[in-house]
């Protein structure tokens, strides 16, 4: 609508005793994650939904400047709904509050949301199948900076065929955003000799993210 015409329209409402206008709210970032989350509810894009108790969108903070990434729910976080509340997840909040953070500060989530039988890697499809949920998260979050967990998250984002031990230890640009690859908290917790190198890779994270949070706003 042109300026005069619009001028002329709000004239109009004037005259006929209407002085304020009630325009619909945008809804805001966390609105939107639940929106996808329901999205996901009845999502049957792949076989995992069959035996699945709670898809896992992920939690933390919706404008969060960093964002965790792991490949997919283990058995505690299918049957809570929640993302990294198991063993892997326990490492996990000592690592951010090593960095002297908290989960509330920080986004957690999966490039799978439901959990593959045993325990195993997600295949191929079921990364593609949930890929749009994740490339939607951060579509809303924004963040400037993920930490990818394990090859599978790694290589899922960067869409690189190198394993986590090629990936890791540098920044990668995607989408304009920094990228760290490391090694997901449940192989730490079956091979602890690699924790010297995860810690060297976060030490990384950590004076990037500081960079960060001192620009913004």
């Amino acid at each position: 609508m042109k300026d005069k015409a619009l001028w002329a329209y709000l004239k109009h409402l004037e005259l006929m005793g209407i002085k304020e206008l009630y325009l619909p709210r945008e809804p805001g970032v966390q609105e939107e994650l639940e929106r996808l989350k329901v999205e996901i509810l009845s999502c049957r894009k792949c076989p995992l939904h069959k035996g699945r108790k709670n898809p896992v969108l992920g939690e933390g903070n919706p404008k969060a400047i960093l964002v965790f990434v792991g490949e997919a729910p283990g058995a505690e976080e299918d049957e809570k709904g929640r993302p990294f509340v198991g063993k892997a997840g326990e490492l996990l909040t000592k690592i951010i509050k090593a960095m002297g953070l908290s989960r509330e500060e920080v986004y957690i989530t999966n490039v799978v949301k439901c959990r593959p039988p045993n325990n195993r890697n997600p295949r191929p499809e079921e990364v593609k199948a949930c890929m749009p949920y994740l490339l939607r998260q951060i579509e809303l979050i924004r963040p400037q900076l993920l930490c990818a967990l394990g090859t599978v998250a790694a290589q899922s984002i960067l869409g690189k065929q190198e394993p986590i031990t090629s990936l890791r230890g540098k920044f990668h640009d995607w989408k304009g955003i920094k990228v760290m690859p490391t090694f997901h908290p449940a192989f730490l917790l079956r091979n602890p000799s690699y924790k010297r190198l995860a810690w060297e890779d976060i030490k990384k994270l950590m004076v990037e993210y500081q960079v960060l949070k001192a620009q913004a706003p």
